[in-house]
């Protein structure tokens, strides 16, 4: 599809500002965001995350009926309209390629956002091709070249730079116009409510991402530990988590993960037993040993019978199978000019194989359902095989 050619001719993207609007005091900003309700809201933000496990908020860009303005953090967590809005299911949220965005809200302001649009996932569904970065796709609709020189700079020095003031206000002066594109494109293609659905399942997906419960299935190096092992690594995991959280300290700060799964590989039964794994600092042994022999002795002898297991990879007959029954939702996919990564995930699809009944997935609910319509019997029957 070549998007260059398609109505993004028509849409008037507003000149970037004279002047850099700054809004300095909680209700000035309350005010400022009331002054279009029920516009859509275009929303980024600048952080620092080098040696932290939680993001620090270093800038706030919003605009809304086009206008634009920026905040500092320490005026917009104070903004009782900001935090309303952020909340709002009825008041879109224009973000392009949210999902850290997503984590910075909640964890420094503890708030799930609602009503949020994803637009790098629109563009996808639009036909512009899966992934797109913001920058290309501006230049490709708008015909505008980005200057990204300030993307890597400390966004929590003050005061910032013109340089960086401008990048901030160019990262959402064309969000609404790029929203009003992929609408249009999406209402002829029967799709508009669908990118409203997927933002709103990806950021839920990613929320659940982040609780300790579950953060061990991530690590897939560890599908090959027992089921007794895996119930050690939940715990030790776990306890990371927590403890990252605890301290603000990146997670390979504490204990990186193939560490982890060695000791749950390993079940040590005493401090020296631990000492002895290879790689496992002795700080930690002396910081930590405890509270690991003690979780390594909790999540293995607790009863492990219905833990949920680290995935493992596809076996060869698996492979052939994921094979053809990749071909058919390749199919779909093109059929509708939608990116194969965002219709049908490889995860998700090795999930189908290895549980190959469908009422356990989402394939056949919501947007999806219409595209994969006119495969869903072959893919049934293949199932059944």
């Amino acid at each position: 599809m070549d998007i260059s050619a398609q109505a993004a001719a028509a849409v008037d993207v507003p000149p970037a500002p004279a002047n850099i609007h700054w809004v300095r005091e909680p209700e000035a900003l309350d005010q400022w965001l009331d002054r279009a309700p029920g516009k859509p809201l275009a929303l980024d933000t600048e952080f620092e995350r080098v040696n932290t496990f939680y993001p620090i908020p270093g800038l706030v860009q919003l605009g809304l009926d086009g206008e634009f303005c920026l905040v500092d953090p320490s005026v917009a967590e104070q903004s009782r309209r900001f935090r309303e809005m952020l909340a709002d299911p009825n008041t879109p949220k224009l973000l392009y390629a949210m999902s850290e965005d997503l984590e910075l809200f909640r964890q420094w302001l503890n708030i799930e956002p609602a009503g949020v649009i994803d637009l790098q996932i629109g563009a996808a569904m639009a036909g512009a091709g899966f992934s797109l970065g913001y920058a290309r796709l501006v230049e490709t609709l708008f015909g505008e070249t980005l200057d990204k020189s300030a993307t890597r700079s400390d966004w929590l020095a003050r005061p910032l730079s013109d340089a960086q003031q401008r990048y901030a206000i160019e990262d959402i002066r064309f969000l609404e116009p790029m929203y009003q594109w992929v609408s249009g494109l999406l209402r002829d293609r029967g799709l508009e409510a669908a990118l409203v659905e997927e933002s709103a399942r990806f950021a839920d997906e990613l929320a659940g991402q982040e609780d300790p419960d579950n953060h061990y299935l991530k690590l897939r190096g560890g599908w090959t530990l027992s089921a007794q092992q895996q119930g050690a690594l939940r715990e030790l995991v776990r306890w990371r988590e927590l403890e990252c959280q605890r301290r603000d300290r990146p997670r390979n700060r504490v204990l990186s993960d193939a560490l982890l799964i060695a000791i749950a590989e390993r079940l040590p039964g005493s401090l020296k037993e631990l000492s002895n794994i290879q790689g496992v600092p002795s700080g930690a042994v002396r910081r930590y040993g405890d509270v690991l022999i003690e979780l390594v002795s909790r999540g293995s002898t607790a009863d492990n019978s219905s833990l949920e297991r680290i995935a493992p990879p596809l076996s060869r007959d698996q492979q052939g199978f994921f094979k053809q029954l990749k071909r058919l939702f390749r199919k779909a996919a093109e059929d509708y000019d939608i990116p194969m990564e965002l219709l049908a995930p490889r995860k998700r699809l090795e999930k189908v194989v290895q549980h190959p009944d469908l009422a356990q997935h989402e394939f056949f609910q919501g947007w999806r359902a219409q595209i994969l319509a006119p495969v869903r019997a072959d893919i049934e029957e293949l199932l059944k095989s």
